[in-house]
């Protein structure tokens, strides 16, 4: 066979010996044709490295291989993640992405919504920057599917899926009472936020089931470092007896510790600290230094794929879809403390 020209349909036919339109129909999906037959079909063009004609598939299946993405903020610390995930599992599946920022702009939402409508999509992908403000539903805007990635529709029979806070907070207090914090604090952002609420829910949940309660009430801030600085130096000047603190996410960590390490308490031999978005993960210089909750943001992005493309609509349930977090063991509760001896040793002066 001359390989200096595209491999064609009739190609992969030819080698599995079978007619073209019975080629065709495997390689689409469609039509009665047996187990061996599918199978030598697909040997062929695995073989024959065979790359159908986007176009002529798309127009034979009526679909157009593309999925649209409208994104609250596309540049967001935690939106970034997620399209990166369902980038990366579109690609996989040799579906192309379009994506839409609307940069916090409500008032461009409208635009982006007709934009992509004009394209002719598989389906839509709605992507927020956190889980507080309800996402205005598009869903009736379009005759394909529509989910939701790390934002909550305000329609509650749209599909959102996002991390499990409560999950999280029952893993922060498990694995702090496993340490042995037997006098545990819970410095965290507003409580009127939905993810702290929940996170709230689920520390609580343990607590109760240890017969436990915080050492002293919640402490409601902000999500900044100054925030945790300014919480640790009150905790300080009233004195309390606290060896475990839950932080609502790393950078409230971040700030306790520099505070804690001007007052010379020491972390986490006197008071060990959990936070919860892993940030290092993303930040492109991981390190163990904190022990944190990881939210998967890229793995909750591919799993909205998933959710989307399947065709089985139970894929899409209607309501929230909370994903599984896990624990990531750092040095600020002790998990890790020998892990710079054995990962960074200098070698010896010639």
């Amino acid at each position: 066979m001359n390989r200096s020209r595209p491999v064609t349909l009739k190609d992969v036919a030819a080698l599995s010996g079978v007619s073209v339109p019975t080629a065709s129909r495997v390689l689409n999906g469609g039509g009665t044709v047996s187990e061996a037959t599918r199978k030598r079909v697909w040997d062929a063009a695995e073989a024959l490295d065979f790359r159908p004609n986007s176009l002529a598939l798309s127009l034979a299946l009526g679909k157009s291989f593309v999925v649209g993405v409208l994104a609250q903020k596309a540049t967001g610390n935690f939106s970034t993640p997620v399209i990166t995930g369902i980038v990366g599992e579109l690609s996989r599946r040799d579906v192309a992405v379009l994506v839409y920022d609307d940069g916090e702009d409500a008032d461009c939402r409208a635009q982006n919504v007709r934009t992509l409508q004009a394209r002719r999509v598989d389906g839509v992908i709605v992507v927020g920057d956190g889980t507080d403000v309800p996402l205005p539903s598009v869903t009736d805007a379009f005759t394909v599917p529509v989910v939701h990635a790390y934002g909550v529709s305000d329609d509650p029979r749209d599909t959102s899926f996002l991390p499990d806070d409560i999950q999280a907070g029952e893993i922060a207090m498990r694995h702090l009472i496993s340490r042995g914090a037997r006098r545990i604090m819970h410095v965290t952002a507003m409580d009127y936020s939905g993810s702290v609420r929940d996170r709230l829910a689920g520390a609580r949940h343990v607590l109760d089931e240890h017969g436990m309660d915080f050492v002293a009430p919640v402490m409601h801030g902000d999500w900044t470092t100054p925030w945790g600085y300014h919480a640790a130096l009150d905790i300080i000047e009233r004195g309390v007896e606290v060896d475990a603190i839950f932080c609502g996410n790393d950078y409230i960590a971040i700030g306790i510790s520099r505070a804690f390490e001007r007052a010379g308490i020491r972390v986490p031999e006197d008071v060990a600290l959990i936070g919860y978005d892993h940030w290092t993960k993303y930040s492109g210089s991981p390190d163990h230094s904190l022990t944190s909750i990881d939210p998967e943001l890229d793995r909750l992005g591919s799993v909205t794929v998933e959710a989307l493309l399947s065709p089985d609509p139970a894929a899409r349930p209607g309501g929230k879809v909370r994903r599984p977090v896990h624990l990531v063991p750092g040095m600020s509760t002790g998990e890790v403390a020998a892990l710079w001896d054995t990962e960074f040793t200098f070698p010896p002066s010639p």
